[in-house]
């Protein structure tokens, strides 16, 4: 259900009809700057030696270490919740060890938490602890699309395999009322599925992926994988603010001394809208960084038809994506947060 930048604006004048037609079902199912400064380089472009592209694609895997994440909170805004009553605790050590392999139905992931009995509160499955209560929840949507038939069927079998295991007992809800709620859901995220690319493509000479890499480091990014640099977000393991993508083929030629097939002639810089908070103001990175790739890279920088920007399309962007960014804050779906970054991926 991803939306390009080419059709962003001609889309969202749907998106006012759509969200006031369905805000009053939608209300009633809702439940309870970082930008690093940016290394303004001036520097002379200077192609750097193969020696130079091996050293930084060596220090690449550093680049890749990212914190473990929490298993994210089941919330019944984007979740068919499954409650599993227990007659008594169980050890957290219990509830892990009878979790099926596979945590995903079809292409929909599902989780499973429990109340603590200690805290009181709804925690992810940890050892050592012990848990009153559980429940299994599985997304409504993603960007695949609405959970299926087949999707939900597949769930309810797990869950219930799970339950037998445990020994607790389910209150699953009706089938065709879920599938229901994840159409819904989906026709409304949909046009709020925002992600904006500016390609850049070289005026003269084609590039070598260690140039790109160069030029991309004067503006604060880092290597996340061949072909891929990213621009960090300030929470520890959230999504970058930013990918700058070459091609990956041309990147892992490059790791591997082949000048010649590590030549590019085009990038992209692209914004996922519902990953990074309004607060850390991606739009204003997006644009900034973007027009200085260009320079620096002597590139022409074009929307998704191929057509170059203009300066007056990235202020009606702009404007839009605030019209955006308010919707998904009315919709309990602020950009950022753990609930839309889920439903958006």
């Amino acid at each position: 259900m991803t939306m390009t930048l080419g059709t962003a604006l001609a889309l969202f004048g749907a998106v006012v009809l759509l969200v006031l037609a369905l805000h009053g079902w939608w209300t009633t199912r809702r439940s309870s700057s970082r930008l690093s400064s940016a290394a303004a380089g001036a520097a002379e472009r200077v192609e750097p030696s193969m020696d130079s592209a091996l050293a930084a694609a060596e220090a690449e895997p550093a680049a890749l270490r990212q914190p473990p994440r929490r298993t994210p909170r089941l919330d019944a805004l984007i979740d068919a919740l499954v409650p599993m009553a227990l007659d008594a605790p169980i050890s957290g050590d219990m509830a892990l060890q009878h979790l099926p392999p596979s945590r995903r139905a079809g292409g929909k992931p599902f989780y499973v938490e429990g109340l603590d009995t200690e805290s009181g509160t709804w925690e992810p499955l940890t050892p050592g602890r012990r848990f009153g209560e559980l429940q299994a929840g599985v997304q409504l949507a993603s960007r695949s699309g609405p959970l299926t038939e087949i999707e939900y069927s597949e769930f309810v079998q797990k869950v219930q395999a799970y339950a037998d295991a445990v020994g607790a007992s389910t209150d699953v809800p009706d089938m065709l009322d879920v599938v229901a709620r994840g159409r819904e859901l989906d026709a409304l995220a949909s046009p709020l599925d925002v992600q904006l690319t500016i390609t850049l493509r070289t005026n003269s000479v084609a590039w070598s992926v260690p140039f790109v890499q160069q030029v991309a480091a004067r503006q604060g990014l880092v290597p996340a994988a061949p072909g891929r640099l990213v621009l960090p977000a300030e929470e520890e393991g959230a999504p970058p603010v930013l990918v700058l993508a070459v091609d990956a083929q041309a990147a892992l030629a490059a790791m591997a001394g082949d000048a010649q097939a590590a030549a590019v002639r085009q990038c992209t810089l692209t914004l996922d809208v519902p990953q990074t908070p309004a607060s850390a103001e991606p739009f204003p990175a997006w644009h900034r960084i973007g027009r200085h790739l260009a320079d620096d890279l002597d590139a022409t920088a074009g929307d998704d038809q191929g057509e170059p920007i203009a300066l007056h399309a990235f202020a009606a962007i702009g404007r839009e994506l605030d019209e955006i960014y308010a919707r998904l804050d009315t919709l309990g779906l602020a950009a950022g947060t753990p609930t839309a970054r889920r439903l958006f991926s």
